[in-house]
């Protein structure tokens, strides 16, 4: 167990072992927020809520993943009680209440949007923070923190590096769904907050017909602004494979015109093949930290883990490293949220005072079929983009 103060920095050395380096303690508090008041001598109580009798596997592998991290807590006791919402909002209103009676400090979990939310509704007036699964940032807010991966921070760091290679003008082609709805505003947000302008939006149908529709418009928007890149929302199990087709057919072309992706383009490992998506953008988490706490969880439990288990990890993560301090206030908002962050199972990772998280990402592309990390995942928030 380690605590870095001033500078984060020294992370970068201390990282290289997930079970040496499970988390970073940071010295400075920051944001605001209540909390309850811990006695660090004893087993700090810490709920688990997952959807055990709704997706009992993912449950399993969340419950698995916290209890690795705890064992990656030198004199850090924590008292892990596990419980489930059946997925439910109703029901993670019911457990989140029955924890906070039985002494739960902080709560881990739950999963979905809705249930995290309600959660975090009952136990608002017990002084008693949620660690959500989710990564909805429009229930992040008071006592509700997403740990999940959001749009907000994919796009910004992807417009931020495309801004350092050059790139000018982006075109936002989006889906006309919520979740698109939700990527294009993340992706408008980080170009406003940018180098790199907004060269215009086009939204498509989730259909066949509506990707197809959508081509010459994306061409013409591309031409008529001299645009050097399109940032897509496209998921590989969507629309990706028709674009990265329909395209460079009607012109786009890759050679061209940096094609950017706000999901991961390497899962599932087929996409890889496509000829449209290679030289294309994409964020994803610390490669060689993600792989060690695979080989490690795998090595432990005789099995691959759920593709969000880590995120139980991380919420354990950072319980250890703020309860090691001490401090009788370590679960408030306010030490939930302090600047330096703490070290994830794919890297750094920071709470914000808003309830939405930040956290340091790789750019890779892909060339020759092949996943090639292009700008490498920062070491600590003092890094480019933060």
């Amino acid at each position: 167990m380690f605590t870095v103060c001033k500078p984060v920095s020294k992370l970068a050395k201390a990282a290289i072992a997930l079970t040496t380096a499970a988390f970073l303690a940071a010295c400075e508090p920051g944001g605001v927020g209540g909390g309850p008041s811990i006695d660090t001598s004893n087993p700090v109580p810490v709920a688990l809520l997952v959807p055990r009798s709704g997706d009992a596997a993912l449950a399993q592998s969340l419950e698995n993943a916290a209890r690795l991290a705890m064992s990656d807590l030198p004199n850090v006791k924590i008292d892990l009680r596990v419980y489930d919402t059946a997925g439910n909002p109703t029901t993670a209103t019911a457990v989140a209440q029955q924890a906070v009676a039985e002494g739960a400090k902080i709560i881990v979990g739950p999963v979905y949007a809705q249930a995290a939310n309600a959660a975090g509704l009952a136990v608002l007036n017990k002084n008693v923070n949620v660690l959500s699964f989710s990564n909805n940032t429009s229930i992040a807010g008071g006592n509700v923190f997403v740990l999940g991966p959001t749009f907000e921070n994919t796009a910004s760091r992807l417009v931020n590096y495309a801004g350092r290679q050059g790139k000018t003008n982006i075109v936002i082609v989006h889906s006309n769904d919520s979740a698109g709805q939700v990527g294009q505003t993340a992706i408008a947000n980080a170009l406003a907050n940018s180098r790199v302008n907004n060269a215009g939006t086009v939204g498509y149908d989730r259909s066949q017909q509506g990707v197809i529709n959508s081509v010459p418009t994306i061409k013409a928007t591309v031409d008529s602004t001299g645009a050097d890149s399109i940032f897509m929302t496209a998921t590989t199990a969507g629309a990706l494979p028709l674009f990265s087709q329909l395209l460079p057919e009607a012109g786009v072309s890759p050679a061209t015109t940096q094609f950017i992706g706000l999901t991961r383009w390497d899962i599932p490992p087929q996409t890889l093949e496509l000829p449209g998506v290679q030289g294309g953008w994409f964020a994803l988490p610390d490669p060689s930290k993600a792989q060690a706490y695979r080989q490690r969880y795998n090595a432990t439990y005789g099995e691959a883990p759920h593709p969000i288990s880590g995120l139980a990890y991380d919420g354990i993560a950072a319980i250890g490293a703020l309860v090691s301090q001490g401090k009788s206030d370590a679960l408030t908002g306010a030490a939930l949220t302090q600047n330096a962050g703490f070290q994830g199972v794919g890297g750094i990772f920071r709470l914000r005072p808003n309830g939405t998280n930040e956290r340091g990402l790789a750019v890779a592309t892909i060339q020759n079929k092949q996943v090639v990390v292009i700008d490498p995942a920062p070491q600590s928030f003092s890094g480019a983009g933060f």
